[in-house]
């Protein structure tokens, strides 16, 4: 029997905890927790700044009680610029740092223009080659403290498109974050993904998207935050991303890996009651992984 269901991990980018600058309320860490748990998580990713201490023995301390471990986070970094070298290689080791104190295994690198999550522009070939050294940089920061760096194709950053995607494979080493919601935003069919680069796949988000909204974001005329409040970003099941098709070829090919549940949320019209919202959406993408994705994995 397949242990699939026992890799599944939360994050709290689920419950509206969003490192992507004025995105709306968080709510309490002690609410999310407690629904984490109450759902059956046993792990999740640290999210944004300001929800979970950012001292590594006050989060250990956070976690135990409620029996969670932290698997690492989503780290947006700068790595197309030369003058900004030093900068982000200090930032990047005081990252690695932390993660490695708090038990955690992966640095989810995105890369964004700058740290507004300004618009991405067209690189030139040098600020591209930069970027591809970089992450190379980073990926020996990362094997300095125990840590795999995956790099996290996002709407709104740098590795955006199919075609950026593809790039970076060509040009380093960096492993992925295979983040189906995110790759099928920017035109990379995330079961092809998983099918012709599964040597590079060392972590897996799991979104689902509504295709038909995705246009307008990627002209650059509706934002990822209003895509976001018009349901962009489903429970999975309920988009169209082949979730089932991505777990079955990763799952056969030997990918042994955790599986982070990711609905985007912006909670910007108060908290809802606790047990709804975020945690009903979650508990719907649990149920399709259990009832319609785990019976195939034999």
């Amino acid at each position: 029997m397949s242990d699939f269901l026992s890799r599944v991990a939360s994050a709290p980018i689920s419950w509206g905890i969003c490192e992507v600058p004025g995105w709306g309320a968080m709510l309490p860490k002690q609410r999310v927790l407690t629904e984490m748990v109450e759902l059956g998580f046993t792990a999740t990713e640290l999210g944004a700044d300001g929800f979970l201490p950012s001292d590594p023995d006050e989060l250990n301390a956070d976690l135990k009680p409620f029996g969670m471990t932290l698997l690492g986070g989503f780290t947006p970094v700068v790595l197309h610029d030369p003058s900004q070298r030093a900068a982000a290689i200090a930032s990047a080791t005081a990252t690695a740092q932390f993660f490695q104190k708090t038990g955690a295994t992966k640095f989810v690198s995105s890369v964004v223009q700058d740290m507004d999550w300004s618009y991405p522009r067209e690189l030139s070939t040098e600020e591209k080659r930069h970027m591809a050294e970089m992450l190379g940089v980073i990926d020996d920061i990362c094997g300095e403290y125990g840590l795999e760096q995956v790099l996290h194709p996002h709407v709104q950053t740098l590795v955006e498109t199919k075609d950026d995607i593809s790039r970076v494979l060509d040009s380093c080493d960096v492993h992925f974050c295979l983040d189906t919601g995110h790759m099928a935003f920017g035109g990379q069919d995330p079961v092809e993904f998983a099918k012709t680069a599964m040597d590079r796949v060392g972590h897996v988000h799991l979104k689902d998207i509504r295709m038909d909204l995705v246009p307008a974001v990627l002209r650059r005329e509706v934002s990822l935050m209003a895509a976001t409040q018009a349901g962009v970003f489903t429970n999975l099941g309920a988009g169209d991303v082949d979730i089932l098709g991505v777990v079955q070829t990763l799952e056969s090919s030997g990918y042994r890996g955790w599986y982070v549940i990711e609905q985007d949320t912006a909670i910007t019209d108060g908290f809802p009651a606790e047990g709804e919202g975020p945690a009903l959406q979650v508990s719907a993408s649990l149920a399709y992984l259990t009832d319609v994705v785990a019976p195939t994995l034999g």
